[in-house]
């Protein structure tokens, strides 16, 4: 019989549920103040082009706002909805904001260009004059700029290095937003109660950013000063980083999360990247493997013992605290395997335990040899699943999971690997009916 104090269901599940209720509760209500704010103008507009572009206006600014605590990484969010989730969202939020940002400008011109009867280039130096409607229009060029480099086919040229430097590139555009909104929208001067809510809502969310982004891993990264204690070669492409410190058991850190890495003096100040960790945290270390994909994962081995780390986390909901089942199914893609492997480690993950492990070759496979005796320890079984995908050679189609695992739809299922094997077990699970609670999924999305 499962011991209902080892998986209390009811309460995991009920945790998740309470985070999505409580973000559609933050965007419902304050969609609502936007709309009761954009009915009571300071002034009216001088054409209907305007108050479209004031509307739209409006909701930018909120939407900017969502983005921003999207990317503040909220302890209480993340670790009950998971950073894959979290950065869809964010992906989606930021082209809803570049739509508007096209709009916005844009009937804002038409309808000075309408007034002025001149034609819509022509009244774009004019507004451009205006200082604040300057800093706003750089604004947009920002976004537009991050937006382009978020397209996918944009994401497969890019490091993620490159990437990552462009959309820092956010932090510029906030402050140069939020003067444009201050300066010359009539959102701040509308009302008092426009007043309270823009200002109360720009506080909330830059104030969770600092907090979140800046202050809490420097008071972490003071207390614990986190160094490397060993490198570890795993294979030619594959290395583990194991990180050492004082009074690493108050991080708190759960087999399946991962950390954002910062390396000084070995990367630039700004260069971080998102890495699981690859064992069970002891109290002692934290252990990172990665493999080389962009130019600081390539340059790990090279790190010296006693190198200083500027670590940020612990996040991710890929862990057994979001257990439903007794029995479980364990899925790595490549260098997937960290988290998948460090969970196989957790003696929280009880039952019947099956992993299937892909890998183009057996010798791409990293900690393989690790994955094998851990899963010989636990009495898991491990398929490794080996092989370009084709037609003929589908290991992740409904038909091959069912064939691997015919109980499937009766255990949680946790999975860690690249964004399209990732869509396509997600898509086998909808089909094999396994239910949502039951599917914890990670991906290799990129995230500011």
């Amino acid at each position: 019989m499962m011991d209902t104090a080892t998986l209390p269901r009811a309460g995991r599940a009920g945790s998740t549920r309470a985070a999505h209720l409580l973000l559609w509760a933050f965007l419902l209500v304050n969609l609502a103040i936007v709309q009761v704010l954009s009915a009571h103008p300071a002034t009216p507009a001088y054409n209907t082009l305007g108050v479209v572009g004031r509307y739209l206006g409006l909701h930018l600014g909120f939407a900017m706002a969502v983005q921003v605590l999207l990317i503040a990484r909220l302890p209480f969010l993340e670790r009950r909805i998971g950073m894959d989730r979290m950065t869809n969202w964010h992906r989606w939020t930021g082209f809803a904001v570049f739509w508007l940002v096209v709009l916005h400008p844009t009937f804002v011109l038409l309808g000075f260009a309408e007034l002025d009867r001149i034609s819509f280039l022509a009244e774009i130096p004019n507004l451009a004059g205006q200082t604040p409607v300057l800093l706003g229009m750089i604004a947009a060029g920002l976004v537009c700029l991050m937006a382009v480099t978020s397209v996918r086919a944009a994401r497969r040229r890019l490091s993620y290095e490159t990437w990552h430097g462009v959309h820092l590139l956010v932090y510029v555009m906030l402050v140069l937003a939020v003067i444009h909104q201050v300066y010359e929208g009539s959102s701040f001067t509308a009302s008092t109660l426009g007043r309270v809510y823009w200002w109360g809502l720009w506080a909330f969310a830059i104030g969770t950013l600092l907090t979140n982004r800046l202050l809490v891993p420097l008071v972490r990264n003071r207390r614990h000063r986190l160094r490397v204690v060993a490198v570890v070669p795993e294979t030619d492409e594959a290395v583990s980083v194991y990180v050492g410190g004082r009074d690493m058991e108050r991080l708190r850190a759960r087999p399946g999360q991962f950390f954002w890495w910062r390396f000084p003096g070995h990367a630039s100040w700004w260069q971080v990247n998102p890495w699981s960790l690859s064992a069970a945290p002891d109290g002692r270390t934290l252990r990172l493997t990665a493999k080389a994909i962009g130019s600081t994962s390539a340059g790990l081995r090279r790190l010296e013992v006693g190198t200083r780390v500027y670590a940020e986390g612990p996040y991710g909901a890929l862990t057994t605290v979001r257990r439903t089942r007794h029995d479980a199914l364990l899925i790595a893609g490549g260098i997937g395997v960290t988290p998948i492997r460090a969970l196989l480690e957790d003696p929280n993950l009880t039952g019947d335990i099956v992993v299937l492990y892909r890998a183009r070759t057996p010798a791409e496979a990293v900690l393989l040899g690790e994955m094998r005796d851990l899963a010989r320890r636990r009495g898991a079984r491990l398929h490794v699943l080996t092989g370009r995908t084709s037609r003929e050679n589908q290991p992740f189609s409904p038909e091959s999971l069912r064939g691997l695992v015919p109980d499937i739809a009766e255990r949680d299922v946790y999975m860690c690997g690249p964004a399209p094997m990732a869509d396509a077990v997600l898509s086998s699970l909808r089909a094999l009916r396994v239910p949502p609670r039951q599917r914890h999924v990670e991906a290799f999305r990129l995230a500011v």
